[in-house]
């Protein structure tokens, strides 16, 4: 399972470093395999204004982008899982924001990463955590999960994992 923190995420839906790895997940894993926070999907889109407003994506690439991210990721009937965030996982989170000094958002993809890579292991089944943010990969280490960052890992390892399914 592929659990997405906005920052990989992002890579799907506008040209980055790392896009054609995110891509290579699309392309070859089931859909109710990619996960995210809801939240994280609403920072995707937030990500796509930026980019539209700064001109570093024109008005038909922000369309094509955010139909994309509608139909793939935020629609109920694509197989994408976004997950929700409750007051429970929130409270829970604030822990991971004083030991790893990360924003609010962070911790809660982390806090509940954890707790979805605990219940799958159970199933002996594995959670990967793509981001590209560094402080949070360095809290995800820590807190025992395995993680790929599309910007600087190898592509080759990606493949090892998606040849897995």
């Amino acid at each position: 399972f592929f659990y997405f923190d906005a920052s990989g995420l992002a890579k799907r839906y506008t040209t980055e470093a790392g896009s054609t790895k995110v891509d290579l997940l699309f392309e070859n894993v089931p859909w109710n395999h990619l996960i995210c926070l809801a939240i994280g999907a609403a920072e995707v889109f937030s990500v796509c204004v930026r980019k539209r407003n700064d001109a570093r994506i024109s008005e038909a690439e922000f369309e094509e982008a955010t139909r994309r991210l509608d139909a793939e990721v935020m629609s109920v009937d694509s197989g994408f899982q976004t997950l929700l965030t409750d007051k429970l996982l929130i409270w829970e989170s604030t822990g991971l924001t004083e030991r790893h000094a990360i924003n609010s958002v962070d911790a809660l993809v982390l806090s509940s990463a954890t707790q979805l890579a605990t219940s799958l292991r159970e199933q002996d089944n594995e959670l990967v955590l793509i981001a590209s943010d560094d402080r949070l990969l360095r809290a995800a280490r820590r807190e025992g999960l395995l993680c790929f960052d599309p910007e600087n890992d190898s592509q080759a390892v990606l493949q090892d994992w998606v040849a897995q399914h």
